[in-house]
């Protein structure tokens, strides 16, 4: 990755990396991109996928998770998926959690390079967890666990689940932890009004239930995160352009990873006067 120079005047800085699955690959384009801008957060905050990428980043391990999202094919996702028939939800998600592990290695919130917060939602509750202690590998799993998809993780006394559901895009999360500013990753902008892509023989059929929960995330999130938002405006938003990939693509690494770069080069001007606020 290439090297930053040192942050803008103004204050902390803090990024708010959003969720979406595998659009959350985006997420690394961006981080590069404001880099190489000189954007240096200081504060990280992730939901979800967001979750995954903020917690390598902070940890030093971005480029070498780089280097495995862009190495996996079609075949490899489809191996990392442990169907589970029993509680929970249709996939245990142990073996995507072992690859991260490796990837990540064992790490504590306190080791790590630079303040992180992952969200999570306690499941029976309802309540917005904010995880900034402890194991960080079953945070981000907690984080990234979407109901009826992934099994939820218990942790701290409490079942929680997918972050997403309460706070999709964490600029809280980044004001608590004591940011001034704050940068944030939509990764929902554009996904409302697409139709759902597996159109049966028969119009009439029902789409795959994989295609209902991807869409049914899809309104969850957008109508969410709208409703944050303006109530909680960040002072930047990239909103990287990510309707064609779905929310298992995970082997489409490369376009993700190219459309978050591109999501901020979009966004130049207001770059610079970022830069000299």
């Amino acid at each position: 990755m290439t090297e930053s120079r040192p942050s803008p005047p103004g204050g902390r800085i803090g990024l708010a990396l959003g969720g979406g699955a595998a659009r959350g690959w985006a997420h690394i384009g961006v981080i590069r991109a404001l880099r190489q801008q000189g954007i240096e957060p200081s504060i990280i905050a992730g939901t979800s996928v967001g979750a995954i990428v903020a917690a390598m980043f902070c940890n030093g391990r971005l480029d070498a998770f780089e280097t495995w999202v862009r190495s996996l094919k079609r075949r490899d996702v489809l191996s990392y998926i442990d169907v589970n028939l029993g509680h929970g939800g249709f996939i245990q998600g142990h073996r995507l959690m072992a690859q991260l592990d490796r990837t990540l290695g064992a790490v504590d919130f306190a080791d790590l390079q630079r303040p992180l917060g992952v969200v999570a939602t306690d499941l029976y509750s309802g309540q917005e967890r904010w995880l900034r202690r402890g194991d960080l590998a079953s945070a981000v799993r907690a984080s990234m666990a979407l109901p009826g998809l992934f099994t939820p993780v218990y942790r701290d006394s409490e079942w929680l689940a997918d972050g997403g559901l309460v706070n999709p895009v964490p600029i809280s999360l980044c004001h608590a932890m004591g940011a001034d500013r704050v940068i944030a990753v939509n990764l929902s902008d554009g996904l409302m009004g697409r139709r759902i892509p597996a159109q049966p023989a028969d119009a009439s059929a029902p789409p795959g239930v994989f295609d209902v929960i991807a869409t049914a995330v899809n309104v969850m999130q957008d109508r969410i995160t709208r409703s944050r938002m303006a109530g909680d405006p960040p002072d930047l938003l990239i909103a990287p352009q990510l309707a064609h990939i779905d929310l298992l693509e995970l082997h489409r690494a490369d376009d993700a990873i190219a459309e978050g770069e591109a999501a901020v080069a979009r966004l130049q001007p207001a770059i610079e006067t970022f830069l000299r606020d």
